[in-house]
């Protein structure tokens, strides 16, 4: 008997619970459908169909009955479901329907569209311009909810605590010395910024792209620009990350906004920094500006070990203990313990330690966002295989960026670069082949390019940091005034790479020739005392490159 009744019970329930979930399917999707009905009144370039509108409006009108009916019964009451349980699933059903119809209406065509609104998508909109692309052809899509602008001042001048770089004055192209595109230059040329829009379906071979509210855009090309997205702990097992407030990551504004929120509620607060390379660095440099107590902890076992030997790394180590910011290498976050509020308060190591932090700022890495084209185009290393002018396996369908695994000349092999310096170029190389024209294009010859500032630091690398030997040169003194030193690395006799740490833009020019031409070196103590001066021996080398 006992049995029976609660047998009974949990049956109401779920038809209880049936009810409220279809209710709150059907209240969303009315709401889509104003949305869908407010899109096609305000632009008159979509296709109409009053059949369509006079469905919707009657659905509209409908559900708020309904609404209005249930609201005239008591919260527990169980007439609502028996009276409008059939009825509501119909209308769910039938709001369905007319939503999927209404994202047909509402589909739209560029000739050219840029997926990602990143730094590549705002150099390739100039390039597009420059080639002569016309008013309504083209179109970016973005999640984010500004245009496209230099991302590298995120980790730089937005996070200083005074004369703190701001939007609009970052907007691509001034990363390059070249004009500030801000959202009225893209009104100016036609070209439309879908912008608070996420992809979340892509048909490459129909040339379609859905967004999460349903819209259709259809293109004749498509560049795919999607970028990266950041590795987060609870990708290595890290305890706690998911959880926890206070635990931060560095990939758009958004992001950065609520890093500087944190310094500001967290004044002269603890914070850990996870990671030693490019994000940790310059994060961990722009906290202690900000007068935070920092430390950084990070898995290797020295600072940038993926492009720094250990004489480099160690300078910059020591710089950074000069300056108060602990280091703890050779070990990693194991879990976060956060209080009853959700506020990390504890950082536990694989060695045994714990930190105290008032907040916590992770970068460890990024991964290219190419979710939504597996299985449709050839991949490989992670990121989508293209020629030297960005074409994948698809028709009409390019990758640059950070997504792109390309062929790199100079090496002779398959690569994928994540760095501004290729986002801009792989972006302008795109266009210039897709506008050709049946022009001839010069295939992507491109050299690895990276540079980051600190404190009152600042350096450049060009070239591959390969070989069989490398010869550092220079006063790596870290109580220099102006601490100038370098690296070259060799192999097979050749200079394949150069590293110039305090160098002016004529000696880092003449780093980056080195690494161009891949010079001989007979010598490598002449190479040693000789440094930087040994690259301005060679000027007749010189090959003009736009930085």
């Amino acid at each position: 008997m006992g049995s029976f009744i609660w047998d009974r019970i949990n049956q109401k329930l779920k038809i209880y619970t049936d009810f409220e979930e279809n209710l709150a399917v059907l209240q969303k999707t009315s709401r889509n459908l104003v949305t869908q009905l407010e899109e096609l009144d305000r632009s008159s370039s979509w296709e109409r169909s009053d059949e369509w509108e006079e469905k919707v409006e009657a659905l509209i009108d409908q559900v708020e009955h309904i609404e209005r009916s249930i609201q005239k019964w008591n919260l527990f009451s169980t007439v609502p479901v028996y009276l409008y349980g059939r009825h509501v699933v119909n209308k769910m059903n039938e709001a369905k329907q007319l939503l999927e119809e209404g994202n047909y209406y509402l589909s739209k065509f560029f000739k050219y569209l840029i997926l990602g609104g990143g730094v590549a998508a705002g150099y390739a909109a100039r390039e597009f311009v420059k080639q002569g692309v016309k008013p309504g052809e083209l179109a970016i899509v973005s999640e984010e909810s500004v245009a496209p602008y230099e991302r590298p001042a995120l980790s730089k001048g937005y996070l200083f605590p005074t004369n703190a770089a701001r939007l609009p004055e970052f907007h691509v192209c001034v990363g390059s010395g070249g004009e500030r595109l801000d959202p009225s230059w893209y009104e100016e040329k036609g070209i439309e910024l879908i912008l608070n829009t996420k992809i979340v379906e892509a048909s490459l071979n129909s040339k379609a792209l859905r967004s999460e509210n349903g819209r259709i855009l259809k293109f004749g090309a498509l560049i795919i620009a999607t970028g990266s997205r950041v590795k987060k702990l609870s990708d290595f097992g890290v305890k706690g990350d998911d959880q926890a407030k206070n635990v931060l990551y560095l990939r758009d504004v958004k992001d950065a906004d609520k890093i500087i929120e944190e310094i500001r509620v967290k004044k002269n607060g603890k914070v850990v920094v996870v990671g030693g390379g490019y994000i940790g660095l310059e994060v961990g440099a722009a906290l202690k500006l900000n007068n935070l107590s920092v430390t950084m902890v990070y898995n290797d076992p020295w600072l940038m070990s993926r492009l720094f030997t250990k004489e480099i790394a160690e300078f910059y180590e020591q710089y950074y203990m000069s300056r108060g910011i602990n280091l703890i290498n050779e070990t990693f976050v194991i879990e976060l313990e956060s209080d009853s509020s959700g506020e990390v308060k504890k950082v536990k190591l694989k060695n045994g330690r714990e930190l105290e932090a008032d907040f916590v700022v992770v970068g460890v890495g990024a991964r290219p966002s190419t979710r939504l084209f597996q299985g449709q185009i050839e991949m490989s290393r992670g990121g989508i295989k293209t020629d030297g002018l960005f074409k994948t396996s698809i028709d009409d369908v390019y990758a640059i960026g950070d997504v792109a695994w390309f062929p790199m000349k100079i090496y002779n092999e398959m690569r994928r670069v994540e760095h501004v310096d290729h986002a801009r170029k792989s972006a302008m190389k795109v266009v210039e082949g897709i506008m050709a024209k049946g022009e001839v294009v010069e295939e992507y010859d491109y050299v690895p390019y990276f540079y980051s500032r600190v404190f009152d630091l600042s350096w450049r690398f060009y070239g591959d940091n390969v070989g069989d030997a490398t010869v550092v040169f220079g006063n790596r003194n870290p109580r220099a005034k102006k601490p100038k030193f370098g690296c070259y690395w060799i192999k097979d006799g050749r200079i394949m790479g150069g590293f110039l740490e305090g160098g002016s833009d004529e000696e880092n020019k003449a780093i980056e020739n080195l690494a161009w031409h891949q010079h001989k070196v007979d010598d490598l103590q002449e190479l040693k005392d000789k440094g930087v001066s040994f690259a301005f021996e060679l000027q007749d080398l010189e090959k003009t490159y736009v930085v």
